[in-house]
């Protein structure tokens, strides 16, 4: 399997590659050059296996040029001993139509873990295959779990750095106290004065800043990421989609072939795309139902074809989510084009120059036939977690709410009842003060309170990675502007 940049088809990597290095150097994102295929059969072997089973089948449908041993090694380095549940995305019933598959069981509390667990024994997999004896620093900007999730992943493993962004003020105080009291001889947070499209943005200038890069080359460093921008970041979210869809079937709720729908809290797109790439793989599914929040772009866009992030920006409950610049939509905008690498790259320019751009009638029909786009604000977020509890005694994060709002609209609008999982994307204790205003209680007291009352008052445990983080040394404060993310690079390596 070889893989490409969606600006230029020409460029052909294999994995490791494409892996090592994140980012293509014309700018663009790897993909493979072809969807493999899962069949009945396949799903029907992988049934009675468990997560770490059916996660080594599906990577290495894409990872060609690894062994079967390196992929063992990758996978079970990852996935047995640091989760809190045998199986890293189970699978919660709420009703005869309704699941939530819960990606949150990871050492960060949320989904990004069970990617950003397994992409540091794929990095420095791929850095041996490649060849490369250059420390290879990780750059991520985050809007709020990335980051952590990354920065646990990657402390202390050698050969690499970690130097995380994310937006001073738009994570959470849980989210920003995960991140800067982070442990470990490799890793760097800093706060911006911006929100994640300028930490995103300033990223991505680093990568394609030939000068930059050439100056670090020379001392020793190359760079990569840890974002979904990395192939290595999304085709470990492929495998929970796979896994939840065989749970559901292995429940007796569902026969084998039996079409299914996912409903996706998204911002990036990397989630939702993942579902995406499964789809393409042969897994039967009817609809991908896209779910946001205020900053409804990924709605508008779905609903229009029009993708134009000149709005305004709001930082809301569900602030993994708040995002205007989605990344790995260029990803699936390159198969809808049938791969037509000049369009993506005048599509991406005109979003660079413009801040908008317009696709064509038939890649539009493509999307309607394949996703549903919908929205709910904060307000509806709240009820949704109170209504969700009161029904089916089930406390959901603020980003699952969205997309359990946005799926309650989708029946509404549509009168589809095909039984449909709800990706649930974090732990309820990462937004327990929203979370409480939800279920109707008081939240005036200081985050780390909000927790235990969370856990009294709705008989849950607090999961062990949020324990005693109040008690943590605050390693990271220094805050940069968005236009110096660069000197914040230079004085980590230096």
């Amino acid at each position: 399997m070889k893989f490409n940049s969606t600006r230029n088809r020409e460029i052909e990597v294999t994995s490791a590659f494409a892996i090592k290095n994140g980012l293509a150097s014309d700018g663009g994102l790897y993909v493979p050059e072809e969807f493999p295929k899962v069949s009945l059969n396949d799903l029907e072997m992988l049934l009675d296996k468990d997560y770490i089973q059916r996660a080594k089948f599906i990577l290495s449908k894409y990872l060609t040029d690894f062994t079967a041993d390196e992929i063992e090694y990758c996978v079970t380095k990852a996935y047995t001993s640091k989760f809190d549940s045998e199986n890293p995305a189970p699978v919660v019933k709420l009703t005869d139509n309704q699941y939530v598959c819960e990606l949150w069981h990871g050492p960060t509390c949320a989904f990004k873990d069970i990617a950003l667990q397994i992409l540091p024994y794929l990095m420095k997999t791929s850095i041996k295959k490649t060849g490369e004896d250059k420390t290879v620093v990780i750059l991520v900007a985050t809007s709020g779990d990335t980051g952590k999730a990354a920065l646990e992943g990657f402390k202390d493993v050698e050969g690499t750095k970690i130097i995380v962004f994310f937006p001073n003020n738009g994570v959470s105080d849980i989210q920003k106290l995960q991140m800067v009291t982070q442990e470990g001889n490799n890793v760097y947070v800093f706060g911006i004065k911006g929100n994640f499209d300028n930490a995103q943005t300033g990223v991505k200038e680093i990568f394609t800043d030939k000068e930059f890069c050439d100056k670090f080359n020379e001392k020793g460093y190359m760079f990569s990421s840890a974002n979904s921008i990395n192939f290595g970041r999304l085709v470990p979210q492929v495998v929970y989609y796979f896994s939840s869809y065989l749970d559901v079937v292995k429940s007796g709720d569902i026969k084998l072939g039996d079409k299914i729908n996912f409903a996706v809290p998204t911002g990036n797109f990397g989630n939702i795309l993942a579902a995406y790439y499964a789809m393409n793989m042969g897994l039967p599914v009817n609809k991908l139902i896209c779910a946001s929040n205020r900053n409804n772009i990924l709605t508008d866009f779905i609903n229009t074809g029009i993708y134009d992030k000149n709005r305004e920006f709001y930082q809301t409950a569900s602030p993994s989510m708040d995002i205007l610049i989605s990344s790995n939509l260029e990803r699936l905008l390159y198969e809808l084009a049938d791969k037509d690498d000049k369009l993506i790259a005048e599509l991406m320019n005109e979003l660079k120059n413009k801040g908008r751009y317009v696709i064509n009638k038939e890649m539009h029909n493509r999307i309607k036939d394949l996703f549903y786009g919908g929205f709910i604000d904060d307000d509806k977020t709240m009820t949704v977690i109170g209504n969700t509890y009161k029904e089916h005694q089930y406390v959901p994060d603020t980003h699952t709410a969205v997309a359990i709002g946005v799926y309650e609209d989708y029946i509404k609008n549509t009168g589809d009842n095909t039984k449909t999982i709800i990706m649930s994307t974090a732990s309820p204790f990462k937004f327990s003060k929203d979370v409480l205003k939800g279920l109707g209680k008081t939240a005036d007291f200081d985050d780390y309170r909000l927790l235990e009352i969370l856990a009294e008052e709705f008989s849950l445990n607090i999961p062990k990675p949020l324990l005693n983080l109040n008690k943590k040394e605050i390693r990271f404060n220094e805050v940069y502007d968005k236009n110096n993310m660069k000197d914040a690079v230079t004085n980590s390596l230096n």
